[in-house]
């Protein structure tokens, strides 16, 4: 059976982070959403993979290739002209009999993954506290009756999760599918002219993550974390204090006077220290530098990024090749210790947190003793000069001087 990935969508929502690359590639505890559910997919029996790609399509490709290092056969389907989840998955038609289709960008539970391989025509479901962003499944027992999207007045918390097992049944149905009022696709539609005519079984899922905004990638990158195992194949210095569960790739060297907290990973061919604090909940990828004087809580820190000295970074995600200059700050925390809210796409954000730092896309600098005020979003190229304050949404290659 094969197992088709959506994995073709921008993600304007993760803006600024996905103005570089697809929402499937960014990283939690060093791996891409996308190998998150790879894994789990593999873990529940499948091997046959086709992704769906089509925004910076490359990125997916180059990483994943053809599967072997995760020992399965990945192929590739461009959707070209993104026109909703029934054109991406009508595109597959010539290539599956039976098959799974899962989304890209939401990290499911490879024991739910496997509840769906195992059962016909189904479709997974999961429980929210609000449902009026997401398809609503009205059930009759087991059986789905129809999907409702985005109701001001939710029927129930039970909500398309996103995971479906279908037969070629469904591409009858996905023909006769027409265009939303969003102007697309949606496999919604199909799913309820099938309803119609054939069963299709509801299977409540227990692991489930919908990762819609940046800093829901902090949440994620914590619940991952947590269930991961110290494993130190770098070379630790003497008088370095190591705390829980701490991962070092090849080729990092912690340095004398570090001090780390667990859980946290770092990736391969590091430079951590001398003489910094690296604190829980932190994922730092592969060639960073975490220097002197530096520390670092609860952040995601992307490869061949560098925080050298006198930093401090908190409840932030920091992109791809950055340098924070020397006494750059970034606060956390409100002083009315209020929610935070963003200006994300010209739009005020309540992100429901008391603490976040800054979201960064790749290639920022910033300039000496520069200071980032909280639930700052920063576009790629962004240059910040010395001794500047930033604050709200920042667009790719301006320079705040």
């Amino acid at each position: 059976m094969k197992c088709v990935v959506l994995a073709a969508g921008e993600g304007r929502r993760m803006h600024p982070l996905t103005f570089t690359r697809p929402k499937v590639m960014l990283p939690v505890s060093n791996k891409p959403i996308l190998e998150w559910n790879l894994l789990d997919a593999i873990d529940a029996g499948l091997e046959e993979f086709i992704f769906i790609v089509g925004y910076k399509s490359e990125s997916v490709r180059e990483y994943f290739g053809d599967g072997k290092r995760w020992n399965v056969k990945i192929e590739y389907v461009n959707q070209g002209e993104p026109l909703g989840t029934a054109h991406a998955i009508g595109m597959v038609e010539s290539f599956v009999d039976e098959f799974i289709v899962l989304c890209g960008d939401t990290i499911f539970g490879r024991e739910d993954i496997k509840k769906v391989v195992e059962r016909g025509n189904s479709i997974g479901l999961t429980k929210v506290d609000d449902a009026r962003e997401y398809g609503v499944v009205e059930l009759s027992g087991n059986k789905v009756v129809r999907i409702h999207e985005k109701m001001e007045k939710p029927l129930s918390n039970l909500i398309n999760a996103g995971l479906y097992h279908f037969d070629r049944s469904i591409f009858d149905f996905i023909k006769k599918t027409d265009r939303s009022p969003r102007g697309e696709y949606e496999i919604t539609d199909s799913i309820n002219m099938f309803t119609r005519e054939y069963n299709m079984e509801g299977v409540l899922l227990k692991e489930w993550r919908d990762v819609v905004y940046p800093w829901h990638l902090l949440d994620v990158n914590e619940e991952l974390l947590r269930k991961m195992k110290g494993d130190i194949k770098g070379r630790v210095e003497e008088n370095v204090v190591l705390k829980g569960e701490v991962t070092i790739g090849e080729g990092s060297r912690v340095m004398s006077g570090s001090y780390i907290e667990g859980p946290v990973v770092i990736g391969r061919d590091c430079k951590i220290g001398p003489n910094c604090y690296i604190r829980p909940y932190t994922s730092i990828g592969d060639n960073c530098h975490i220097g002197n004087a530096c520390e670092v809580k609860n952040s995601i820190v992307m490869s061949n990024s560098n925080i050298p000295h006198q930093n401090y970074v908190g409840d932030s995600i920091i992109g791809s090749n950055c340098n924070l200059g020397a006494g750059t700050k970034i606060a956390n925390l409100r002083f009315d210790k209020k929610n935070i809210k963003v200006s994300l796409n010209g739009r005020k954000l309540d992100t429901g947190r008391r603490k976040l730092g800054v979201v960064m896309s790749d290639n920022v600098q910033t300039g000496i003793n520069a200071m980032i005020n909280v639930g700052t979003m920063i576009g790629n190229n962004v240059f910040i000069g010395p001794g500047t304050i930033a604050n709200g949404e920042i667009k790719p290659y301006a320079k705040i001087m």
